[in-house]
């Protein structure tokens, strides 16, 4: 069925073809986004589902874009409580094929709109980049660390619930109305973007897991205690990219009219550096101005970080110093708990709302040390970027104990293999 409707789309008169290519609502969009919306989601229930009855999945929901009926579906709330409590609404996959169909449109655009210096949901501006361009930013400000400078810390305040809808549907759709594109592809960028920014959650979701935990999400912190036009959903891929286009007002004040010339944003957490102080308590002044008169955000009042750069700036999971980087303490503390758990027999597990136990074969079966060799990895691919070689070589001689037996390290301790054959 999903080829036949193709081959419909390619032989249909110039007409008809003009006017459907002229729409972001064809199948081979769709699919486009179907496949970025499985990719290391394929084996979920939900995508398996939706595989199932793939192509009329597809055609029905093109259908319903087309004619402009359709609607998000029942999301699935539930609350992670690693590393700490956080309400999440998660989309049905139909609506995340959608989510991906309108990014895949509209993120090449603004891309290009947004700072070097911003990072998180980006292609190739992850943490560790964020950290790398910090220390450059370190070395320069400190003239090659032969002067002391200063840093500034900033974090807004419950910044997902916070997010104002009509605000950010008028910051895209002004920008995308400045750009030369088809007058029906914008149309049907503005009702997608209607579609997804105004829905609300919290009308229509089932709860997932233990619901007690609901109660104990901070209050301003949850969906279900704003007004109508406030709040984005945790979990989503649109969510995400919408707000780093809603902080791009910010970034682009802080840049242009501030002239900040060390500033970095991961998220909402924002990194300032300058040889005075005093330019620092000045700049937190006009930016938390900004965030109340343009975006209706505020600054956390007690979250603010700052002093000299050589104590060192706790920043994506490191505290870098002008002369080295080291790992978070919490991170090195949470790789020794899941290992002291191995060693007795258990592994230590995230789900998608806690961590939990579960027993281990005796002797571990192949799956499990490849668990165990995947985990390991991770937080051993986490300290390559900090200089902790003495901490990766403690680990592995005090802590790993057991798991001596099935990993191997490479020459470098920056990573690790299986030792020899388990069943």
């Amino acid at each position: 069925m999903f080829k036949e409707y193709v081959s419909k789309f390619q032989g249909a008169n110039e007409r008809e073809r003009e006017r459907r290519s002229s729409t972001i609502f064809t199948l081979p969009k769709l699919f486009k986004a179907y496949l970025s919306c499985r990719e290391r989601k394929r084996k979920t229930i939900n995508a398996l589902k939706f595989e199932i009855a793939c192509e009329q999945k597809l055609l029905d929901l093109a259908k319903e874009l087309q004619s402009h009926t359709y609607h998000p579906g029942r999301s699935i709330c539930f609350v992670v409580t690693y590393p700490k409590l956080r309400e999440i609404f998660a989309a049905d996959f139909c609506d995340r094929v959608v989510h991906h169909l309108l990014v895949n449109e509209i993120e090449p655009i603004f891309e290009r709109r947004f700072i070097y210096d911003s990072f998180a949901c980006r292609k190739e501006k992850g943490c560790h980049t964020a950290i790398s361009r910090l220390k450059k930013f370190i070395d320069q400000v400190s003239k090659n660390k032969t002067k002391n400078s200063f840093y500034l810390q900033l974090d807004i305040k419950s910044f997902f619930t916070a997010i104002d809808k009509r605000i950010l549907y008028q910051i895209i759709t002004a920008k995308l109305a400045e750009i030369k594109r088809n007058q029906n592809w914008k149309e049907e960028i503005y009702y997608l973007l209607n579609a997804i920014i105004f829905y609300n959650p919290t009308r229509n979701f089932v709860i997932k897991g233990d619901k007690s935990l609901l109660n104990k999400i901070p209050y301003q912190k949850s969906l279900f205690n704003v007004s109508i036009n406030k709040g984005l959903p945790i979990g989503n891929l649109t969510s995400q990219f919408f707000a780093n286009v809603y902080l791009n007002e910010l970034d682009q004040f802080v840049k242009r009219k501030l002239k900040v010339k060390y500033y970095l944003r991961y998220v909402d957490d924002m990194v300032l550096l300058s040889e005075n102080p005093e330019q620092l308590r000045e700049w937190r002044k006009e930016i938390d101005f900004f965030l109340k008169e343009n975006l209706e955000l505020e600054l956390h009042p007690r979250k603010d970080k700052s002093g000299s750069i050589y104590q060192g700036i706790d920043f994506v999971g490191y505290v870098t110093k002008p002369e080295y980087t080291l790992s978070r303490k919490r991170v090195v503390k949470n790789l020794k708990i899941k290992l002291h758990y191995f060693n007795q027999g258990l592994l230590l597990v995230s789900d998608n709302q806690k961590q939990k136990t579960l027993p281990l074969s005796k002797p571990p079966t192949k799956e499990e040390i490849k668990k165990a060799m995947a985990m390991v990895n991770s937080y051993y691919g986490h300290f390559k970027h900090a200089n902790c070689y003495r901490l990766r070589k403690n680990l592995y001689e005090r802590h790993f104990g057991e798991l001596k037996k099935y990993l191997k390290p490479n020459k470098d301790l920056s990573s690790f293999r299986p030792f020899k054959p388990t069943r």
